[in-house]
C-alpha cells in the first residue's frame, strides 16, 4: 500500500484568490524556560487544497459540518488533460477524449498539471491556470460524479479582482447538481491513468464554514 499526498503547502508565502488577495498570517507564541511553541493562523477557508460547498454562492447552502466524508472520498479515476496550456477553457471535447470509465458516484480528479508548475506563483497560479468551462462542468455532474477535484483554479470569473455572484458559475453547476467542488490539488501525476483507486478528501469540520482546507490523499495497491 502506497499513500500519495495530493495536497498543496501553504505558509506565509501563500495568497488567496484575487478577489481578496491576501497572505496567510502564522504567528508563533513561545513559552520559556526550555521550548514550548503554539501558533495561530489567518487565512481565508480558499486558500491553497480546499472543498467548497453550496453555502460559498447560495444563502441557504450547506457548510462543512453538514458534509459527511464519504461525499468527498471513494473510488476516484482521473482524467489526463496533461499537457494543458495556461488560460485554457476545458472544454466537452477534451474531456470526452481524455476521460476513462466514469462510474455514478465516483471521484473524478482532473488532471492538467498546473499546480505542480505554477503553485507558489502568485498571482500568477491564478489568473494564469486553465479554467473549466460551463459546459465542461456540466458534462462532470452528469457523469454522476459524487466529487470533482482539479489541479488548477477552474472559475474563470474568480480570476478577476470583483465579479457578481452570477459569475459563480462552475460552482454553482457543480454544488447544486449535488456533488463537491475540491480545488489546487497537486501531484495528480502519481496516480494511475485508467486504473481506479481509493480517494480520500478529508477536509476541517469548520461550522458555519461555505468551504474548508483539506488534505487530499490517494491510497493505492
Amino acid at each position: 500500500m502506497r499513500i500519495v499526498d495530493l495536497t498543496s503547502a501553504i505558509g506565509r508565502d501563500t495568497y488567496s484568490p484575487p478577489s481578496v488577495n491576501q497572505p496567510i498570517e502564522i504567528t508563533e507564541h513561545y513559552k520559556e524556560p526550555g521550548f514550548w511553541m503554539v501558533s495561530d493562523i489567518k487565512m481565508m477557508l480558499h486558500a491553497g487544497s480546499h472543498v467548497d460547498f453550496t453555502k460559498h454562492f447560495q444563502e441557504d447552502g450547506e457548510t462543512a459540518e453538514m458534509i459527511s466524508l464519504d461525499r468527498t472520498s471513494g473510488e476516484a479515476v482521473v482524467i489526463d488533460l496533461t499537457p494543458t496550456e495556461p488560460d485554457h477553457d476545458i472544454t466537452v471535447a477534451d474531456l470526452e477524449a481524455a476521460a476513462p470509465e466514469i462510474r455514478p458516484g465516483d471521484v473524478v480528479l482532473v488532471k492538467t498539471g498546473w499546480s505542480d508548475q505554477a503553485w507558489g506563483n502568485f498571482p500568477h497560479y491564478y489568473v494564469g491556470s486553465p479554467s473549466c468551462s460551463p459546459e465542461a462542468a456540466t458534462w462532470l455532474v452528469e457523469t454522476g460524479a459524487k466529487a470533482i477535484g482539479f489541479d488548477c483554479f477552474p472559475e474563470r470569473s474568480a480570476k478577476k479582482q470583483s465579479y457578481l455572484p452570477s459569475e459563480f458559475v462552475v460552482h454553482e453547476i457543480i454544488g447544486q447538481a449535488g456533488a463537491i467542488l475540491m480545488q489546487t490539488l497537486t501531484n495528480l501525476g502519481e496516480l494511475p491513468v485508467g486504473e481506479r483507486f481509493l480517494f480520500f478528501g478529508a477536509f476541517l469540520k469548520v461550522k458555519g464554514g461555505e468551504g474548508a482546507p483539506a488534505r487530499f490523499f490517494a491510497v493505492l495497491d
